[in-house]
């Protein structure tokens, strides 16, 4: 028991030194916050326009105009409290400039060591990017909707604690491939392109086809933004819900055996080349 909290106390030790350390870039998040809502005004502006031709009380796919601002409100906060900023670079960096090395000597997991930053990068822009997200959220809130019931609510916050984990686990995952080539850039960036559409970060998935959403739910992607904003807005209700968030935490456990796997091939491949 007191080797296991030793252990723990080293990652939240890493966790809180990852608070003192992104701080120093406090005011750069505040301005990215601030920025990022641009883009998503643009966004809001462009689907009042699509909605002022239909008549009054008028949806598109089943969304009221209400719900359409609340739903990319939504993915704003969520993709604030889980996206990953910069540490599938970072991963990147130190496997390809050695720094990784350190570590394999050390009594310190390295992922754990990441998910440690990774938390404490997280909780930093959450913090800060309440401001000028909150002002926004405040301007818009004649159209803003409050979850359907407590029931909602709580499996809302469930399924974003899953998708922030699942985001880690995909973006490390993709990031370990620098084991095995030079530059991870290309993977990184075509794996993003793909994630934006089927997370449901660019539109909600259910308006497409339904074959072309039935496919998406296929891979993991659409538990990172669209699932969770969808239990919010009661639009995923009953069997559905339960089904999944079964499969978000079946992605999940998935996606670690997966990270879990790469990095020791990672690593076996890495010590042979003398790394």
């Amino acid at each position: 028991m007191k080797l296991r909290l030793r252990r723990m106390g080293k990652y939240l030790q890493v966790f809180l030194i990852g608070i003192q350390n992104t701080l120093v870039y406090r005011v750069n998040f505040l301005f990215r916050a601030a920025v990022g809502l641009v883009p998503l005004t643009g966004t809001l502006y462009l689907w009042k326009a699509v909605y002022a031709g239909k008549a009054e009380g008028g949806d598109i796919a089943g969304y009221l105009l209400s719900q359409m601002i609340s739903y990319y409100m939504l993915t704003t906060l969520v993709d604030a409290f889980t996206a990953v900023a910069e540490d599938d670079w970072q991963i990147a960096a130190d496997i390809k400039d050695g720094h990784i090395s350190q570590f394999l000597v050390r009594p310190i997991n390295y992922l754990g060591y990441r998910f440690a930053l990774y938390l404490s990068g997280r909780s930093v822009y959450t913090v800060v990017a309440l401001l000028p997200v909150g002002i926004f959220l405040f301007a818009l809130r004649e159209h803003l909707v409050w979850p359907v019931s407590p029931g909602a609510a709580v499996a809302f916050v469930s399924s974003v604690i899953l998708a922030g984990l699942l985001q880690f686990l995909i973006a490390c995952t993709m990031a370990l491939l620098a084991f095995w080539v030079v530059d991870v850039s290309t993977f990184i960036f075509i794996q993003f392109a793909f994630e934006y559409i089927a997370s449901g970060h660019l539109f909600p998935i259910d308006i497409l086809p339904l074959w072309a959403s039935r496919l998406l739910m296929l891979t993991p992607y659409p538990y990172l933004l669209y699932f969770p904003v969808g239990l919010y807005l009661g639009r995923i209700t009953g069997p559905a819900l339960w089904q999944g968030l079964a499969t978000q935490a079946a992605w999940v456990i998935g996606g670690f055996l997966l990270l879990r796997w790469v990095w020791s091939r990672g690593i076996r491949r890495y010590s042979a080349v003398g790394g």
